[in-house]
This record gives structure tokens, C-alpha cells and sequence, in this order.
């Protein structure tokens, strides 16, 4: 029923500005609107809303994620802008932060927002 509607991804931000500028200029994705209670924004198939807060208390675990088809080329260039990759105890990651526990052709590689929520890239099935 829903399988062939936009579907829309909820995060949380106490500083709508360093928001805004890391999914806009950072990651690229197209601002739609500043709502006195939300940022807006479109992605592909999807929009993601990100709602202002007084305080934000990331949840653990994944929050968003992405699946691109060039995972490594996508993270050189968010490396150049700035974002930092995650690494983790116990996980087997590459030079990148890419955790493969499928072979070379699949991965995934986690990151953070501002307020940090955690986010992450894929490749593969």
C-alpha cells in the first residue's frame, strides 16, 4: 500500500543553523523550507524532516542512512568537506572506516550530524 509513496525520515536538532548547513552544504541534499518547527528537505525518493528541539538525546544505533553505488568515492568526498567517519571497537574497517564483513564489494561506514545522530553510507545487497 505504501510501497509507492515518498516516505519520510525524522531526525532531531537543537541548532536548526549547523543542521541546515551540514545536510544542505555538506551532504547535499536540496532544502526545501524552514518551518518554525522543522527543516525540510528532499533526497532522491525521500524527504527527511528534521525537527527543532530544545535538547537532543541521539538514540542509540543507525538513525539514516544512504545506499550509494560508489561507497568509498562518497565517503573521499564527504571527507573533503569535512565529515569525519566513525570506528568502532571489535569491527574490521579499512583505511576509510569501511566495515566489509561481506567481501570487498559490499560495506558500510558510519558518521555523525551536529547533534549527533548517527548516520551511515552502504553498498551492496
Amino acid at each position: 500500500m505504501l510501497g509507492q509513496e515518498k516516505l519520510v525520515a525524522m531526525l532531531a536538532t537543537s541548532d536548526p543553523a549547523a543542521a541546515r548547513a551540514f545536510f544542505e552544504d555538506t551532504l547535499g541534499l536540496a532544502f526545501v523550507a524552514d518551518h518554525p518547527h522543522a527543516l525540510l528537505f528532499d533526497a532522491a525518493n525521500a524527504r527527511l524532516m528534521i525537527q527543532k528541539m530544545e535538547a537532543v538525546t541521539p538514540r542509540a544505533g543507525t538513525t539514516l542512512g544512504w545506499r550509494v553505488g560508489d561507497l568509498r568515492g562518497v565517503m573521499r568526498g564527504l571527507i573533503a568537506r569535512g565529515v569525519v567517519f566513525e570506528r568502532f571497537d571489535g569491527m574490521e574497517q579499512d583505511e576509510l572506516g569501511v566495515w566489509s564483513p561481506a567481501g570487498p564489494t559490499t560495506g558500510v561506514a558510519w558518521f555523525k550530524d551536529p547533534d549527533g545522530n548517527l548516520l551511515s553510507l552502504s553498498s551492496g545487497d
